[in-house]
């Protein structure tokens, strides 16, 4: 019960579950633990002193405990998209070298007779994608704007010797999205607009997903498995 989250470092403390025999006497033996009181894995096998980098995710840590813990007790998928588009935190990164590549954030109904549905943005910076709901299932297709084109025999892991030439991985919806992307820096204007229709279109499938799980909506598996596809190809068709 309850929310936990992880940043790039190590966030089992107290409370393992299961743990090697060896690995408190590994950590006494290092002189991490000595041996008294109650035994904090990441305190102990964590440096002491931090790279930059890792104190920076410290940071993320610390922030994205505080913003599940505003919320406890009611998380939402709403609520962990919002998460995700957090910038001030560093949750959401689009600037100095690193950007977050791509985000999800998943429905796990305890219910067996229900559909799990994760919501994948299949674009950068969850702040300005737009999350599509996703269904695995017999009727579960691949969207081709978001598969990254392929090169066959002439593909720089292929030939020898590699990686001598340099191809353009990015999928159709990544280009288009780029394209959206700078529109929203340059115009206000018409980059209002599609952020709105983003936004409308989120929300769009975050409906069809409440009416799904509520039983109000029962599509066949093909109309199911199409769900991310169709939602994709809208979302392309709005940068267009």
């Amino acid at each position: 019960a309850g929310a936990r989250n992880i940043s790039n470092q190590l966030s089992i403390g107290t409370d393992l579950s299961a743990e090697h025999p060896k690995l408190r006497p590994h950590a006494r033996a290092q002189g991490w633990w000595d041996g008294q009181g109650a035994f904090d894995f990441a305190q102990a096998f964590s440096l002491t002193q931090q790279p930059v980098r890792m104190e920076a995710a410290k940071a993320r840590f610390q922030a994205g405990r505080l913003l599940l813990q505003q919320k406890q007790g009611a998380i939402t998928a709403e609520v962990m998209m919002g998460i995700l588009r957090d910038k001030a935190s560093g949750i959401c990164m689009d600037s100095g070298g690193f950007r977050t590549t791509a985000s999800m954030v998943s429905l796990l109904p305890r219910d067996p007779t229900q559909p799990c549905v994760h919501f994948l943005t299949a674009t950068p910076d969850p702040a300005r994608s737009v999350f599509k709901p996703f269904i695995f299932g017999v009727g579960a297709a691949q969207a081709p704007l978001v598969l990254s084109p392929t090169f066959g025999a002439q593909d720089p892991v292929q030939t020898l010797p590699r990686f001598q030439t340099r191809v353009d991985r990015r999928h159709t919806l990544y280009c288009r999205h780029q394209v959206a992307l700078g529109l929203m820096e340059s115009e206000q204007d018409r980059g209002q607009q599609l952020r709105q229709k983003q936004q409308d279109l989120e929300q769009e499938g975050l409906e069809a997903v409440r009416g799904l799980l509520a039983g109000e909506w029962a599509p066949r598996p093909q109309e199911l498995g199409g769900l991310f596809q169709a939602f994709v190809e809208k979302e392309s068709q709005a940068y267009a």
